[in-house]
This record gives structure tokens, sequence and C-alpha cells, in this order.
């Protein structure tokens, strides 16, 4: 959100530029009045929607988490503009790294009196390259993980850019995250954020990587219907990690990360859920037919963000409230009416959404509506939402709206210098992941840090 390309700084004004690790005590209030500057409106602050998102907002995410945008595709008279959805984090500044096993905030102090200017943040963890390492046996993962860092809310003062901030901030994140073992880097932008592909593919040479769609579906009043012969099923999280453990092994996704159980039994997954044909269940009628079942997991993530639909015309505004009044008064009509989405409201994530056998794809969509009946119960939330690969099977069967979805994110990637993936057992000819093709379009997107 909000960083524009710096110019090359002058030398005198770059070493005005002190950059040092975030002070909880000392920097919280200008982390917080930074976040809130570099916002296209504020939360709740209906007039800011007719405000230029593209003037003053950009987000520079790590890898599972980036700025949503979802403009119009017809053109408007008379510079109308289209809905776009903002999100905007709640509170805790460490929200999107506290979970990986080294992460930084770094801040910037510009001038005589130390002002906090800008901040980035920084983490490391291990991930799947989606390949299978040739000199490993299958059943060996160990070489199939590697170190990635992910360089994410890159925020700059509007009344502080072009001095080299960004730059700086940049550049030191990257230090500590080789300095950390991590063998790439990644970040994530919009397509049409072009401020921010100037800077990271063009300053620091980042390569554009992966395209994941964003996928969003509004909650409802009422409780969507499974078909009969679909039963639901909760897994414990040791039984659902063996469960992923065999349907998505590292060899087969991307960013799918190392410590997976401990993401599978987080207090903030709320469970998940495997899906099969009743008749599958029962012991006594077994089947010869390729067993069907379909799986995900629920990710409560109304506590770390939220999320507003800004740009909307008033007749959309007054047409959807009618429909929810409509609603109160006449449940029996079971109008499928919108939560109010014009102001700051909380998401559920899908993740390691997976289906086998003939009936996989109608059991993933039962899936689907069974964690919108989850999300019904909890008043906070009024989108569920899942981040996938473009050719993910799962991301044609995922409900979805247009106005709650997204196919602008870019991520892009970095080797860091000194950093080798794959260590000595590395091929050489194709050990470049900057350069890999994904493989089969699974993409792992980590909830924690969306």
């Amino acid at each position: 959100m909000g960083v524009m390309v710096d110019e090359a700084p002058e030398p005198m004004k770059k070493t005005m530029i002190r950059v040092r690790e975030f002070d909880v005590a000392r920097d919280l209030r200008a982390v917080e009045e930074l976040e809130r500057l570099c916002q296209v409106g504020l939360s709740g602050d209906q007039s800011s929607d007719d405000s230029d998102p593209a003037a003053a907002d950009h987000d520079d995410g790590g890898a599972g988490r980036k700025k949503k945008k979802k403009r119009s595709s017809k053109k408007k008279k008379k510079k109308k503009r289209g809905m776009s959805l903002y999100v905007e984090q709640i509170g805790d500044p460490f929200a999107r790294v506290r979970h990986a096993p080294d992460h930084i905030i770094l801040v910037a102090e510009y001038g005589e009196d130390e002002e906090v200017v800008g901040v980035i943040k920084a983490c490391t963890r291990m991930v799947s390259r989606g390949k299978k390492n040739k000199k490993q046996s299958f059943s060996s993962s160990s070489k199939q993980f590697v170190k990635v860092a992910c360089l994410l809310g890159l925020r700059v003062s509007p009344s502080h850019r072009r001095l080299g901030i960004a730059t700086e901030l940049v550049r030191r994140a990257e230090t500590w995250c080789a300095s950390r073992g991590a063998a790439y880097a990644t970040m994530a932008t919009t397509e049409s954020n072009a401020a921010s592909l100037a800077l990271f593919a063009g300053r620091f040479a980042y390569a554009p990587f992966r395209r994941p769609v964003f996928l969003g579906h509004p909650v409802h009043r009422h409780r969507a219907r499974l078909p009969r012969a679909h039963r639901v099923l909760r897994l414990p999280p040791a039984l659902a990690a063996a469960a992923y453990a065999a349907l998505l092994p590292p060899s087969a996704a991307e960013f799918l990360p190392a410590d997976l159980p401990s993401l599978l039994s987080h207090k903030l997954t709320l469970g998940t859920y495997l899906a099969i044909h009743r008749r599958s269940a029962a012991a006594d009628e077994p089947s010869a037919a390729a067993p069907s079942f379909a799986l995900l997991s629920v990710w409560d993530a109304t506590r770390s963000l939220s999320l507003r639909v800004g740009g909307a015309p008033p007749l959309l505004r007054a047409s959807l409230a009618a429909a929810r009044a409509l609603d109160r008064h006449a449940p029996w009509l079971q109008v499928p009416s919108v939560p109010d989405i014009f102001r700051p409201f909380g998401t559920y994530l899908l993740y390691g959404l997976r289906m086998s056998g003939p009936e996989g794809p109608a059991m993933l969509r039962s899936l689907c509506r069974h964690a919108h009946n989850v999300a019904r119960k909890n008043p906070a939330c009024a989108v569920v939402a899942a981040d996938l690969g473009p050719e993910d099977p799962a991301a044609a069967l995922v409900p979805h709206w247009p106005k709650f979805s997204c196919d602008e994110d870019v991520w892009c990637i970095k080797k860091l210098a000194g950093n080798v993936a794959g260590d000595d057992d590395a091929e050489e000819d194709d050990d470049d992941w900057t350069t890999s093709p994904p493989p089969s379009g699974v993409m792992f997107v980590d909830p924690r840090e969306f």
C-alpha cells in the first residue's frame, strides 16, 4: 500500500536514512500511523470510496498475503471507478510474520528528528519447491524443501517518498533474510501496480513467478444445503496431517509449509473436513469403484484482518440494503441477502483443497457449502475465500462472486546471492526455481501469512 518508485537519492539525503529493528514500545504508534496514511480511506469511512487507489496505495506482500483489488472491467463514463476490495490489518503489526520461526520488522528513520517514515516486514520459512530431487528417493523429502524469505508490508510515508527509503528498507531486509539462510526471496503485488513492479522487478531484479487467484463468496444468513449422499467428517489434526501427506506430497505442490502439522493444529484452524459418500462409509458395503472424497481446512482470519468493498454505486448499496431488510422480516422467502460489505468485515480462508475420484468435484463443492455453514455461526465473518493456483482443478469448483474475487495478483521471486537452493544435492541444470514451471498448478497459500 502506497510505496512509490524511489529515484536515486542524493548522497546527502541517503545519510539521513537510518534503518533499525522495530521496537514495540517505541514504534507502535508510528507504524500504525504509517498503515493509516498508506490506506485508501479509513475503516468505515464511506466518503473515501471515491479515492484513487492507484494513487496512494499498494502492498508488497509475501507469498501468501497480498492486497486484493477487483476493478470493474467495464469502462465508466465521467471517470467513474469500479468496485474494489480493500484489505486492512487489525492491530497486531506482527500478524503476518509472527508464525514464522524467523521474522523481523524494520523501520526507517529520517532526518535529525529521527521520525519513523518507513517500515517493512520479513520472515523465513521452509516450503516445498514442487519437484522431486532426482538424487533422492521418492520417500525422502528432506531435500524437497527450501528456505524462502517473504518481504511484505512495505510502507513509506507519503511525505517522504522518492528519497530512497523504500530502496534502503528492501536492501536491509534482503540482507537479513540472506543471513538467516534463505535461498530465495519472494514478494507479491498486483499487475496494475506499476510502482511496486518497478521497484522490485526493476531495481531489485525480482522475476514474476506465479499468478494465484483469490476467490471470495459472501456468507448468507441461510444454511447451504448439502446432498444427502455426502457425509462430512471433521478430522483431528494428526489424522488431517496424515491425509495431506498422502494427498499432497512435497513433490506435487509449491510453497507447502514444512510445518504443516503445526498449521493444522493451530488455534485459528477451525477444522479439517473430509467429504465421503455415505455408502462408502458403511463397512458392510465395500465399493469396487475407486473411492471418491474431498478435503479442505478452514482458517479464521477475522481476528487479524478486515476487508471492505469500496467504489460501489449508491443504487447497488440501496438494493443490497433492501434485500437484507426483506430477509430479516421475511426469512421464509430464503432471500440470499449479502451482508453489509461496505463496512469492514471478516473472512474465513479455505486452504488445502484437494479431491480424488469421480465424485471428488461434487464433494469439494459440498465441503465449500459446509464451510459456508460454519462461517454463518460467526457474526464477524461475511465472506468465505480461497487463494489457489489458476490451473488448480479446485479453482473451477470454489463458489465465488466476481466482485469478491481477484486475478491480478503477481508473486515475484529472486535468488539471494550466496545461497544455493537444494545445497550439495542440487541439480546443475534445473535447480533455479525462478525459471521453473508450476507443478500442475498446485500452489499452497499459507493462511498464516495472508
